[in-house]
């Protein structure tokens, strides 16, 4: 019995030391670590040339936040909304001109009368966007999404897909001898009927909607919308109307190189013209006789 006492003393003996000596766990935990510094150090505030100075404020003169003001339809917006009760639209004009304002407003009008509305477009960050927008102006209980990936709600009234999915309801519809669920399709993009390798999907929807369904085609780069809306009118043996808003865009573009300085140059000089002060941060490859980025 002694034995075995003493050799149960030792085996907690030496559990007891090995704890006490091997616990690098609680070693590290007590250990003071040296944290490597931030990725981002602090930028100081850049410095800028008279010239300089007088270019950034060319370029961002007029940027901010619009006074508010009732909101007035253009002549445009009024036309298209008048049309696409009784024929197909085709809206071309430029982007953030308010053609989406137009959908929404033909939806608000089905949506009251009972009906149901298809938006379409060929992105799904765009269908996404759409979805979240349409939720808020209408409702979540209202609005669906249909894309490769997600699908939620579809028995909504209004859905927002990609134009894949719309047409792959169309073929199911043909196959089982039934009829698409909606009364009105927005084909958002519609130029991508042009597009090398996507374009048939935009050109089989439009196709195979039932004459029934009216179609409002929206695109701000349609440069051939006569032959487009003649070519719509002989495959769905109706009317399109043109909606053109001509003009350049409402809300304007402004492009500028941002230096590793965190300076902007504005891309175009007061001309019109290449800024050529933005060379000064490319460096030129002897060999080659070009400009490579300064590392």
């Amino acid at each position: 019995m002694a034995r075995k006492d003493e050799g149960k003393s030792r085996r907690r003996n030496k559990t007891k030391k090995g704890d006490k000596s091997n616990n690098r766990y609680t070693k590290e935990r007590k250990f003071k670590r040296n944290f490597a510094e931030e990725s981002s150090s602090a930028q100081k505030t850049p410095k800028f040339t008279v010239e300089q100075k007088k270019d950034l404020d060319r370029l961002l003169k007029g940027i901010g936040k619009p006074e508010p003001k009732p909101f007035v339809p253009d002549d445009f917006q009024i036309e298209a909304l008048e049309a696409i009760e009784t024929q197909d639209v085709l809206v071309t004009a430029p982007t953030g001109s308010g053609k989406t304002w137009i959908a929404r407003e033909e939806i608000r009008r089905l949506i009251e009368d009972g009906k149901r509305a298809w938006y379409t477009t060929p992105l799904k960050a765009l269908t996404n966007s759409k979805y979240m927008e349409f939720g808020e102006e209408f409702g979540e209980e209202n609005v669906g999404i249909l894309t490769g990936d997600r699908k939620e709600n579809a028995d909504a009234p209004i859905i927002v897909g990609t134009t894949e999915i719309y047409r792959n309801q169309l073929f199911d519809a043909l196959r089982n001898g039934e009829q698409v669920n909606t009364d009105f399709v927005i084909i958002d993009e519609a130029h991508y009927l042009a597009d090398e390798y996507r374009g048939h999907v935009w050109e089989e929807a439009i196709i195979l909607s039932p004459p029934r369904i009216r179609l409002l085609l929206l695109s701000a780069t349609i440069g051939n919308a006569e032959e487009f809306a003649r070519w719509i009118e002989e495959t769905r043996g109706g009317k399109v109307r043109i909606i053109n808003r001509a003009g350049k865009r409402p809300v304007e573009l402004r492009a500028a190189f941002l230096s590793p300085d965190l300076q902007l140059f504005p891309l175009l000089d007061e001309n019109g013209k290449y800024n050529r002060s933005i060379n000064q941060f490319a460096r030129k490859n002897e060999n080659r006789g070009d400009f490579r980025r300064r590392r």
